[in-house]
């Protein structure tokens, strides 16, 4: 009987041990697991129309219209790929991950929840609407970016 007890006791310790294991060695519902910065963390920094942001080789022209109409012009530095990784390292964009790419909520410390607002940030390239999404837009010499709320 006393055999029994031990096993139980170790399996009972062996189990809670696991327990706190998982949950200190989880990942959050988006994949972060505390450390660095990604696209879900709030981009609270503000920028100045007419402001060079950013560092690197590639540059490429970007706009934001909010929704009062209002034009804001930036002009972007990076060496990233795509157009979504070069905003999300400066911290000028910020949304959800999902199936489809990365949801843009918030653009330039505005934010646009459709959820909530009925509006969302557009994303367009040279003045189209954009096929694919911010994070999946190579950036292209000579190509200018845009995000309206519509």
């Amino acid at each position: 009987m006393k055999a029994n007890w031990n096993g139980k006791l170790v399996s009972f310790l062996l189990c809670t041990v696991l327990i706190l294991a998982m949950a200190l060695g989880t990942t959050g519902c988006n994949g972060n697991t505390g450390g660095g910065k990604t696209a879900s963390d709030d981009a609270q920094k503000v920028f100045e129309d007419g402001s060079v942001l950013g560092e690197g080789s590639t540059q490429f022209a970007l706009s934001v219209t909010d929704q009062d109409g209002n034009e804001t012009k930036f002009e972007i530095h990076t060496d990233q790929e795509t157009v979504g990784e070069a905003l999300v390292e400066i911290g000028f964009i910020s949304g959800d991950d999902s199936e489809y790419g990365l949801y843009v909520k918030t653009v330039n410390g505005i934010t646009a929840d459709y959820d909530k607002d009925g509006v969302y940030w557009a994303f367009y390239i040279d003045g189209e609407y954009a096929a694919a999404g911010v994070d999946a837009t190579a950036i292209e010499q000579g190509s200018s970016y845009s995000f309206k709320i519509e």
